[in-house]
């Protein structure tokens, strides 16, 4: 029996199969609102047969997004769009979720088509970014203020809007981003925080920030839904962050009541230098999963249904998140039902092509 097309129940929500799209940014929005674009690319995934959708890094404040194209959720119109899109997945019968996000430090930056370059404060489009130090993330640019008490209650205020939001427009899962470099990742890894109040020196204090905001969002999101937290398992350089860490940081977050840790790695950092091949976070996920005795999600180059099954088999990981393969495949899970010859209900519209 295969694992990739079994379902898992976690809460009171069930996954039909272990096959999620993870959020990837699009980078088409005007002041954070959502739009068709939105509702085309996320329903086109439902109606493929992945059994979550999470939606791309959307900002819980304009100062955290990555771009100005990015998706926000810090006024209550910006839930109007994924109202829809959120009731159109779920006519599909999958679940859609959403990635709160702060980008802290790396946020401010043009748009992938015209660069991706960091805009300085004074520059159009651009804006003053804040982190846990004012360390910026490349030499070259403009450094971030580093956030004071007032700062970082606004973060906790802003991160405890967004849920309430997120719940209100029916998502069914929420993750915190605190992978890739950006906010919570700057406050716990010691590359970038050089902080010697409560917030900074040891683990403890470094990890604190993230602690705290997955209390504040694991109390106003609903219990029998389930919350994620995407981490970077590892720096890949010397002196930062380490899986062995991220073991004791997955201790810290069930506690609160995450359910599941989406396993990435690297982004703290513009020149470490990651292994990338195939199924190379695979084993973050994996010893996260035994050591800390939490459900996890692997991710980076996973592309066939093959590889997704030995990984599931072998209890690596609880879920599989697909990104770049995604966006090639929409239908990818239909694709993978065939390689594994695997049963599946495809839409009615669809079924004469089954």
């Amino acid at each position: 029996m295969n694992i990739l097309f079994s379902p898992l129940k976690i809460k009171n929500t069930t996954f039909k199969n272990r096959m999620v799209v993870s959020p990837m940014c699009m980078y088409s929005c005007v002041d954070g609102y959502a739009n068709d674009w939105h509702l085309v690319h996320l329903g086109s995934r439902a109606v493929g047969g992945n059994a979550l959708i999470i939606q791309e890094a959307t900002a819980v404040s304009p100062e955290g997004r990555i771009s100005y194209g990015d998706m926000g959720i810090w006024n209550d119109d910006h839930i109007i769009k994924p109202r829809e899109i959120v009731h159109f997945v779920h006519s599909q019968k999958a679940l859609m979720g959403i990635q709160l996000a702060h980008a802290g430090r790396k946020a401010s930056h043009h748009l992938p088509l015209d660069g991706a370059k960091k805009i300085a404060p004074d520059h159009r489009n651009g804006w003053q970014t804040v982190s846990s130090s004012a360390l910026p993330f490349r030499e070259d640019e403009a450094p971030p203020v580093a956030l004071d008490a007032e700062g970082i209650d606004k973060v906790k205020n802003d991160y405890r809007d967004a849920t309430i939001r997120a719940e209100k427009a029916g998502y069914d899962v929420v993750e915190i981003h605190a992978a890739h470099g950006y906010l919570f990742h700057q406050f716990y890894s010691p590359l970038a925080n050089e902080r010697t109040d409560k917030y900074g020196g040891s683990f403890e204090n470094r990890i604190r920030l993230l602690l705290e905001v997955t209390e504040i969002v694991r109390d106003v999101w609903p219990d029998e839904k389930p919350l994620f937290v995407r981490i970077s398992a590892t720096d890949w350089t010397e002196g930062g962050w380490t899986v062995e860490d991220s073991v004791k940081l997955a201790v810290e977050l069930k506690k609160r009541g995450v359910d599941l840790i989406d396993t990435s790695s690297g982004g703290n950092v513009p020149k470490a230098t990651i292994p990338s091949e195939p199924g190379y976070q695979v084993e973050f996920a994996a010893q996260i999963k035994k050591e800390a005795n939490i459900l996890t999600g692997a991710v980076g180059q996973i592309t066939s249904a093959a590889q997704s099954e030995e990984i599931l088999k072998e209890g690596k990981a609880d879920l599989i998140l697909y990104g770049r393969e995604s966006l090639r495949d929409p239908y990818l899970p239909f694709h993978a039902a065939d390689e594994l010859n695997v049963d599946v209900n495809w839409p009615l519209q669809y079924q004469r092509a089954k």
